[in-house]
């Protein structure tokens, strides 16, 4: 028979695995409220101050082997929460996002753990310094991807994300993560035992951990007096009225009838707008707006329908009164891997100005950079041609990448043209300002989600785009989120989402813009929470061997 220790035994051992389970889903809900979500589309910044106490409360209870386990499962899930949407996007994105965030957070929760377990006292400063480190390391390379960056969920709160023109990103995200880890800290004394003692050290560590508090609060009340102090008024600058161009058209509905029909709701709704507007200076069409290839099929005549529609198209660009920026997907003959001629495609912006490059079009043009990884661009098939193989069989339209941050320059402002989830990473927008831009007008279709959180998500990153370089920033969207940010962060205008419509906007025209430090030095800030991150851990880890 079972002895009654034993059944003690188990007992424990489930009632510690029940709390370990409940903690990790507070975990995985608290990280999805933070941002943009089915409960409420501006998300519940607040939240993001406590959002990873349960996780480090979690990893205080668990040993350093299931860590892997447990992280894995914190990463899977919150990917598969927070970005539900991408289940429509692509048959795979839900698999390869679930895939690459249990693979992150099963390095980086043992890594957290390590920092608790060689840091007693402080593991918790550590803690907040390797999470800080990991979003920055999260959007680099092939794969980076920035959905989910904690600081983003600020981004309704103007005087808090100020400091973004100072330490971009990561300085909200250093603000919003560290009460997480003093909480925790505060709790973790009896973090094994019954949740009804959790507290009970929290008086002894607020003594002895008194001045990391006092000093965070000393920098949010620097972040509060900045937010309120350096935003600037642009009202006495002078302005250029943009027509941004919505046709709510659906991206999941091919062939050339469709193309005409979203042809023809484009100009409508921009004659519209030039009608009700007439000092109007440019027209902007979001991301591969009108299908299909212009250039391609003027040169090529493959097919006459596609060829009929490009010229309705050029026709009508050449006989409005403004300049048109639309998205389109920019052809070339080139050299393929196998040596022989074949087309490459690039998600591309065109500008076309009436009678002078339009017939025959030769548009200036911004070919996008930063291509979203595996659904849009796949480097690695002589490596994994499995992967390769895999996402050709389930219909991926690969594109090439794009190399030159084009500054255009038309209707009186200077301006780049970030192309979708482009506008989600600081570096390329203050590239594009580094090289002239004064101003960002990102093309962007998010309509095949059908999805308000994932445009409002999107909507969230950009803002800070404008903060970070203090410059105007417009977003043309087939569906939504489609306004006007001011330099410092605050949306001066929204058209409504899902609806066919245009939305006229008044951008101040900046001539010599101020550089803000984080044009000066970028992401230093998250490199040297990495670097950080990674030397604390050495010296915690050389330290502990030599006391063996």
């Amino acid at each position: 028979m079972e002895s009654i220790a034993t059944k003690q035994s188990r007992k424990q051992l489930f009632r510690g695995f029940l709390v370990n389970f409940i903690l990790l889903i507070a975990a995985v809900l608290f990280f999805a409220l933070a941002q943009p979500n089915l409960l409420s589309v501006k998300g519940f910044p607040l939240v993001a101050y406590i959002a990873f106490v349960p996780l480090f409360l979690l990893i205080r209870r668990i040993s350093f082997k299931t860590s892997f386990i447990w992280g894995a499962l914190y990463g899977a899930l919150c990917y598969c929460v927070f970005t539900y949407w991408l289940a429509v996007f692509h048959p795979l994105a839900m698999y390869i996002i679930a895939a690459l965030y249990f693979l992150w957070l099963m390095a980086v929760i043992p890594l957290l753990k390590l920092a608790d377990s060689l840091f007693p006292r402080r593991g918790y400063i550590l803690q907040w310094a390797i999470w800080v480190g990991y979003e920055y390391l999260k959007i680099q390379g092939f794969n980076g991807y920035s959905y989910g960056v904690i600081g983003y969920s600020q981004w309704s709160w103007p005087v808090i994300i100020q400091i973004a023109s100072i330490f971009g990103v990561w300085g909200v995200s250093a603000l919003v993560t560290f009460p997480s880890a003093w909480i925790a800290g505060a709790l973790k004394e009896n973090a094994k035992g019954p949740v009804r003692t959790w507290a009970l050290g929290v008086p002894k560590f607020a003594r002895e951990h008194k001045v990391s508090a006092v000093l965070w609060l000393a920098f949010f009340a620097f972040t509060l007096v900045y937010g309120v102090l350096s935003p600037i008024d642009y009202g006495n600058h002078k302005k250029v009225k943009l027509a941004l161009i919505q046709p709510n058209s659906d991206p999941w509905i091919g062939g050339l009838k469709a193309y005409q029909r979203d042809y023809e709701t484009l100009v409508r709704l921009s004659d519209e707008a030039l009608a009700a507007h007439p000092d109007i200076g440019l027209v902007v069409w979001p991301e591969t707006a009108f299908i299909p290839r212009i250039e391609w099929h003027h040169r090529y005549r493959e097919d006459r329908a596609s060829f009929e529609l490009v010229t309705r198209l050029l026709e009508y660009l050449d006989s409005v009164p403004v300049p048109f920026l639309l998205g389109n997907d920019d052809a070339v003959l080139a050299p393929t891997e196998d040596g022989s001629l074949g087309r490459q495609d690039y998600n591309s912006v065109f500008l076309f100005r009436p009678g002078i490059n339009v017939s025959p079009p030769e548009p200036e043009r911004y070919r996008k950079m930063h291509l979203v990884p595996f659904t849009e661009h796949f480097p690695y098939r002589k490596s994994f041609p499995w992967v390769y193989d895999i996402l050709i069989e389930n219909d991926t339209h690969f594109w090439e990448k794009g190399s030159n941050p084009k500054v255009f320059d038309a209707a009186g402002l200077r301006f780049s043209t970030p192309i979708c989830f482009e506008d989600t990473f600081g570096y390329i927008s203050r590239r594009f300002v580094k090289e002239g831009a004064r101003s960002i007008i990102n093309l962007t279709n998010d309509a095949w989600a059908s999805s308000g959180p994932s445009q409002w998500q999107h909507m969230s990153m950009a803002v800070f785009r404008a903060v970070e370089n203090r410059v105007p920033l417009v977003r043309a969207t087939a569906s939504g989120q489609t306004c006007m940010v001011d330099p410092n962060g605050v949306i001066q205008n929204m058209a409504e989402a899902f609806t066919e419509t245009w939305l006229v906007c008044e951008v101040p025209v900046l001539e010599d813009a101020k550089r803000t430090p984080y044009i000066l030095w970028g992401d230093l800030l998250g490199i040297l929470f990495v670097i950080g991150s990674f030397m604390a851990l050495i010296y915690g880890i050389l330290t502990r061997l030599r006391n063996m």
